[in-house]
């Protein structure tokens, strides 16, 4: 009876081991997706931004009018610039300059792995450096969703910012995956949590809370406007409230009524865009001229 037990109890430890190499898999695997086919109705510049990895970032440029600021914009896990036209069609239409760009191993820009902002926080490096080159006088923004959100505040803080905005963005990996563990499997596909979050330190060779965003908040010498959802299970409002705390001065939070972890300008429209619109014109109309 008892060697039926401890085999019972093999097989079922290694069907979680076995299942969480599966997910991890899936999770940290490649999204690559053709996006320069996807036609756009905006001017826009296909651009290739050499990375420090050696790989170039894939990415669209729309010239807005001198003096209005330039914004980066960065997409969410495993999806592409594409997810970010909405946005910069109602930037565009205010003047601003706007570079979307694919996160490496998303959509055209290289990578044999997701790693959860230890890569793309240097994608998002190589493209603040590229907008300072092509707009020396302007004030650069950004805006991230989730991974992009997250890959701006693991970026290098010498490349400083005059306005981010992080949208549906979680405190620490762990919670991000555990969460989404609860959520697709029950409280039992928590028992993955601790080979995932292995597998990701492996295949990422950083220490994942060195990859939680509340770890670096504080060291962003930006103004910063936090954006969630009141119904998001993915990053819950109280997880916004704790970077938003731990975050410095000047920072401003919106918890959006009845938003999930989704496409915040696509729930909210026109009020996402004034929100936005009236965060980076306080802190990016103002050229910077050198003397």
């Amino acid at each position: 009876m008892i060697k039926r037990i401890w085999i019972y109890l093999i097989g079922v430890i290694a069907i979680i081991v076995a299942l969480s190499f599966l997910v991890g898999e899936v999770v940290t695997g490649s999204a690559a997706t053709a996006t320069e086919t996807l036609l756009t109705d905006l001017p826009v510049e296909s651009v290739n931004i050499p990375s420090t990895d050696g790989a170039s970032v894939r990415g669209w440029l729309v010239n807005g009018k001198s003096g209005n600021g330039a914004i980066l914009l960065v997409h969410s896990i495993r999806s592409n610039r594409v997810e970010m036209l909405s946005r910069a069609r109602f930037l565009t239409a205010r003047g601003y300059h706007v570079l979307m760009i694919d996160l490496q191993a998303h959509g055209e820009t290289p990578g044999s792995r997701i790693t959860f902002g230890a890569r793309e926080s240097k994608n998002v490096e190589s493209a603040i450096t590229f907008l300072r080159h092509r707009f020396p006088n302007e004030r650069i923004g950004a805006i991230g969703v989730s991974l992009g959100a997250a890959a701006i505040v693991l970026a290098r803080q010498d490349m400083r910012l005059n306005a981010v905005i992080l949208e549906s963005l979680h405190p620490t990996l762990e919670e991000a995956v555990e969460n989404r563990l609860r959520l697709f499997f029950g409280e039992p596909g928590t028992l993955f949590l601790p080979i995932l979050l292995a597998q990701i330190a492996f295949f990422t060779d950083t220490k994942t809370d060195q990859l939680s965003p509340i770890q670096h908040i504080n060291n962003l010498n930006s103004p910063i406007l936090f954006i969630s959802g009141t119904n998001d299970r993915h990053t819950t409002p109280f997880e916004t409230e704790r970077l938003f705390a731990a975050a410095r001065e000047p920072k401003e939070l919106w918890i959006v009524p009845g938003a999930g972890h989704f496409n915040m300008h696509e729930y909210a429209g026109r009020t996402y865009e004034q929100e936005v619109l009236e965060f980076l014109a306080h802190y990016l109309k103002q050229p910077v001229y050198d003397e």
